[in-house]
């Protein structure tokens, strides 16, 4: 099973929970940051690093002697990463999203596969838990494609381990939040009662929904602001999954990297519980899926 954390925007919890969730979770699990833009799972898991590799992308390298200037490259990249004029070729590596389309039409076989450095990929483990995470290098633009590498690493991992996945998705609905959970079996949206946190957190649930996976909310910080988030996870039919409360030892606990599961019985309890949800919530979708097959 794999779990995704993800929230409508940054600072409403998304990465305390992931954290907490994979130190409770039973069973092997991997605890996989894909915020790769800025990972910060780490800070929390303090895991051992086992192994690193640079990540690349493939970007075409065009041999001008075979090349006949057809267009036939420039015309199917809709990123215009590549561009024809005249008796010139020109290649933009930055804007290449490295799908290999240019070199599959080229007639002539004038694109070959090339590379460019994308960032890093470290695994390792922290306790009992795996732990997998991505690193764009600094002035590199695109995640996702860095992001689908770490996803093939992570795909391994599961295999030899036969484990379950916590995956820590960036924040907000954009390209790499949606690319970070779309293999999920369930998503949980943490989120908090405020009215940015609200108005995020309805935009969170309009992007995900097409996925058509089941979701659930965590209230985070509980008793502060209003109740407006409640209501529309009531009209929505959204379970509430668990809430974390407003208290001033999480945030103490927050401040020096602690695992919020370790501070007190009760919010170990309160993530145990989280964990049996999510379960309880992805047999029940295999149910509904079995139904209607």
């Amino acid at each position: 099973m794999i779990v995704s954390v993800a929230s409508g925007k940054g600072g409403t919890g998304k990465t305390t929970v992931a954290a907490s969730l994979a130190t409770v979770w039973e069973g092997p699990v991997v605890a996989v940051d894909l915020d790769v833009e800025e990972p910060n799972l780490h800070l929390f898991l303090h895991p051992t690093i086992d192994g690193s590799e640079t990540a690349h992308m493939e970007i075409p390298v065009i041999d001008e002697a075979k090349c006949t200037y057809c267009g036939a490259c420039s015309d199917l990249c809709q990123f215009k990463a590549i561009s024809v004029m005249g008796k010139l070729v020109l290649t933009f590596p930055e804007m290449c999203h490295g799908c290999g389309g240019c070199i599959a039409v080229c007639p002539e076989k004038a694109l070959s596969p090339g590379k460019r450095e994308l960032g890093e990929i470290d695994w390792g483990t922290a306790g009992r838990t795996g732990f997998l995470m991505g690193r764009l290098r600094i002035g590199e633009a695109m995640s996702p494609p860095l992001m689908r590498l770490v996803k093939l690493k992570l795909d391994r991992m599961i295999s030899a381990n036969r484990a379950d996945a916590i995956i820590d998705a960036p924040p907000g609905v954009s390209c790499p939040a949606v690319n970070a959970v779309i293999d999920s079996d369930v998503i949980v949206l943490v989120t908090e009662p405020t009215p940015f946190g609200v108005y995020d957190f309805k935009l969170a649930w309009e992007a995900f929904c097409p996925l058509g996976k089941p979701m659930g909310a965590v209230i985070n910080r509980a008793g502060l602001g209003n109740d407006a988030i409640y209501r529309f996870c009531r009209e929505k039919g959204l379970p509430i999954l668990c809430e974390i409360p407003f208290d001033r030892s999480i945030a103490e606990a927050y401040a020096r990297g602690m695992i919020i599961a370790e501070v007190s019985r009760e919010l170990r309890e309160t993530f145990l519980s989280l964990q049996g949800r999510i379960r309880d919530m992805a047999k029940g979708w295999s149910s509904e899926e079995a139904a209607h097959a």
